[in-house]
């Protein structure tokens, strides 16, 4: 039998699946900041791992959410699309389990158009749903992100304790609308897609130029008071040091999620020009087939904030 949490104020207990650099980073966050975490991973090194740190590891989905209080709030940090589907209404998923006014919050890089689809199955039963764009990569999972919520806004502001403790100081932002904080990010990573384009194409025409420059002092010089001094300049600087100004060892061929192709086809949908994100995407594309220096800069800088495998 469930337990009952006080009506209106969130309990600091979660269930949640996704123990991976993004979604481990937030549990340990989240056990440090006095919640208490129930989770579930398939690998036993991976639940061995979190029951050492504090989490209490459950065997299946669902007895993770038949040991919540109720309301349940359940999180899921999984790679987009069928896992996620699979999670909430497979076989195995924890549809079966959750009751009128349990609460699902996606924190993955959903398509929001899968986040309305799934919220509106899931009020049909009752049962709330909240969608959460988290940016930060794994260091901002461990010591607080940059997070876009979309929702209804009473159910915000009963997590809203949860968002607090999850984001960096004032990171986070609600968004009223199923869907909205996942396109909120969407955008966001179609942004980003183009500033690093921008950035790669830059120092590739720096390297060809004639007055052989050394990356590692232009990107130094880049980020110190001028106009394009970002954190992109910073971790670009950081992987020239880390793996020298030929990046040798970091693949000229970019890899790529999705959300800068969702963008450009929203962006397509809505009539909007976006020459620059859908060009970014495109250029990832032709990458596998054709690596490039502007590919490396792009591979470092993904390898740099989201510890993406980018060495060739």
């Amino acid at each position: 039998m469930s337990k009952t949490s006080k009506p209106g104020r969130v309990r600091k207990e979660v269930g949640m699946v996704g123990f991976g650099k993004m979604g481990g980073g937030m549990a340990l966050h989240l056990l440090e900041k006095g919640w208490k975490v129930h989770g579930y991973a398939r690998k036993p090194e991976v639940a061995r791992k979190f029951a050492h740190a504090g989490a209490v590891m459950a065997p299946s989905l669902s007895a993770i959410i038949e040991r919540l209080p109720s309301p349940r709030v359940f999180i899921l940090m999984i790679t987009a699309g069928k896992a996620v589907d699979d999670a909430l209404f497979g076989k195995d998923g924890v549809l079966k389990s959750l009751r009128k006014g349990d609460i699902v919050i996606d924190s993955g890089n959903s398509f929001y158009k899968d986040s309305i689809r799934r919220g509106k199955t899931l009020a049909r039963r009752g049962i709330k749903y909240v969608d959460v764009g988290f940016s930060g990569g794994p260091y901002g999972a461990r010591t607080g992100g940059c997070l876009m919520i979309g929702g209804d806004r009473a159910t915000f502001a009963y997590l809203e304790p949860l968002f607090k403790d999850l984001a960096k100081s004032d990171g986070y932002r609600f968004f009223e609308g199923v869907g909205a904080g996942h396109f909120a990010k969407m955008v966001h990573n179609g942004i980003e897609y183009g500033m690093m384009q921008a950035i790669g194409e830059g120092f590739e025409i720096l390297k060809k130029s004639k007055y052989k420059f050394d990356l590692k002092r232009v990107a130094e010089i880049y980020n110190n008071g001028s106009v394009i001094e970002s954190r992109l300049v910073g971790w670009l600087l950081k992987a020239f040091k880390e793996y020298g100004n030929e990046l040798g060892k970091i693949s000229g061929s970019v890899g790529h999620t999705g959300e800068g192709e969702w963008t450009a086809k929203t962006a397509k949908e809505f009539g909007v020009p976006a020459e620059i994100i859908e060009g970014s995407f495109k250029f990832r594309v032709r990458s596998a087939k054709k690596p490039s220096f502007t590919g490396k800069i792009v591979s470092a800088l993904r390898g740099q904030f989201g510890g993406h495998s980018v060495k060739g």
